[in-house]
């Protein structure tokens, strides 16, 4: 397995795993289904997304971003998802890991991620990496701003499996 830069090619694949409306909300938050090709591109617009996909064999199965903050000197991981025939193998844990890796060999000191309250798939791989649960007022204040009530995880330095 490889963890390489996305590409603008990637972008139908990745566009095309969500199975459903539903699934689209809990990985990017966007409404529309089928979700668009250009709106992943659109996202690699912000020069502080680094976005990747894992590569198994010469096949794309797994995609997530950096979201990178120099001034808080902290990333966050974001829109990762595997394809739908993949699933269920532990690609998920991998993807995290590798883009953990990146985020810790650039430097940065925090890694943190939010997740959909109701994926949780999602809670059980992120926890199976290594990340635990932020402390309830801090995703308090978070979530002030945000759509949904996200449970926020950061990146445990002794936990199992990182």
């Amino acid at each position: 397995m490889d963890l390489l830069p996305f590409a603008a090619a990637h972008a139908v694949t990745v566009a095309a795993w969500p199975t459903s409306a539903g699934e689209v909300v809990m990985w990017c938050g966007q409404k529309e289904f089928p979700l668009p090709a250009r709106v992943i591109t659109d996202w690699q617009r912000d020069e502080d997304v680094r976005a990747h996909v894992l590569m198994e064999d010469e096949r794309v199965v797994g995609y997530g971003e950096l979201w990178l903050d120099a001034d808080e000197d902290e990333v966050e991981l974001a829109r990762i998802i595997v394809a739908p025939d993949s699933r269920g193998n532990g690609l998920g844990r991998v993807l995290v890991r590798e883009l953990l890796a990146r985020a810790l060999a650039a430097g940065y000191s925090d890694v943190f991620m939010r997740v959909h309250p109701h994926n949780g798939t999602a809670l059980r791989c992120y926890r199976a990496a290594g990340f635990a649960p932020v402390d309830t007022s801090l995703a308090d204040r978070w979530n002030a701003a945000q759509p949904v009530h996200y449970v926020w995880l950061r990146h445990a330095v002794d936990a199992p499996g990182t």
